[in-house]
């Protein structure tokens, strides 16, 4: 006879378990003098290998006696690291941990910055990632949110692109994008997703919002915002185009919105 065992796990706990496991071993490569130097300078960036070129090495002096790691200095045709053969990296990569930011609730509620996160529904290019980050530290949003399935992850590419911000501005890779968008709701925030086809201008849902928090929700270029994510959303607004026909890169459209809602944010 067969039965539940005291001692035995239910399934989601094991995958649970597992996916942990394999996150703590998880690793990234930064790369490029600016990506490299931030992330030396940031005491939460857990940092394991640090390889350097002599001139790579002196263009980051000031940096490295705040490192805590020793440099390996290399010959420049010897460059050897797991990164893109076509990487920019200016003779300068580091093998470091992801960065832990925390629960969302937390960043969210009293985190550093405006009442202001963007949330961005399967962007999976960590060019365009990098730069919404970039944005977001600009206009002092207090995070950057997405699911951890199917969205760019923290990579060299997506730091060297965002440049510095990653190691700044938090980006929270959270399990199920709409219930977190549900979280932020229960916390006082105004979802406004974006799309061409909404029903009032982006200028008409910030003047809504009034001083409420403000959620700003993209999707990714061609899908657009997924039907869910649509659905959970208070409002869809549109960046009206001076002619019939227009279209931004998901990058260009963030940093837009985040400037009004930092403006009517200031105004307030």
């Amino acid at each position: 006879m067969t039965g539940y065992s005291g001692t035995t796990k239910p399934t989601w706990v094991v995958d649970k378990e597992r996916t942990k496991r394999a996150e703590a071993k998880e690793t990234l490569w930064l790369f490029g003098i600016h990506a490299v130097r931030d992330a030396l300078l940031n005491p939460n960036r857990d940092k394991l290998r640090l390889v350097l070129t002599k001139n790579a090495a002196d263009r980051l002096a000031d940096a490295l006696p705040h490192a805590g790691i020793e440099p390996e200095i290399v010959d420049p045709r010897k460059f050897h690291v797991p990164i893109a053969e076509d990487s920019v990296h200016q003779g300068a990569a580091m093998e470091v941990r992801p960065l832990n930011w925390g629960k969302l609730e937390d960043v969210c509620i009293s985190g550093k910055g405006n009442a202001l996160v963007v949330c961005l529904d399967r962007v999976t290019d960590p060019h365009n990632a990098g730069a919404v980050l970039r944005s977001a530290e600009v206009f002092g949003a207090r995070a950057v949110i997405a699911p951890r399935h199917h969205s760019a992850p923290e990579t060299g590419a997506l730091a060297k692109t965002a440049s510095g911000a990653l190691e700044r501005q938090p980006y929270l890779r959270v399990t199920n994008l709409s219930d977190a968008m549900g979280t932020l709701r229960e916390m006082g925030y105004v979802l406004i997703g974006l799309d061409g086809e909404g029903s009032v201008t982006l200028s008409q849902a910030m003047a809504d919002a009034g001083t409420r928090a403000v959620a700003i929700v993209m999707g990714a270029e061609g899908p657009g915002l997924r039907e869910k994510t649509r659905e959970t959303c208070d409002v869809i607004a549109r960046i009206p185009f001076a002619d019939a026909f227009g279209s931004l890169n998901v990058s260009n459209a963030a940093a837009i919105a985040l400037y009004a809602a930092s403006v009517r944010q200031k105004a307030d």
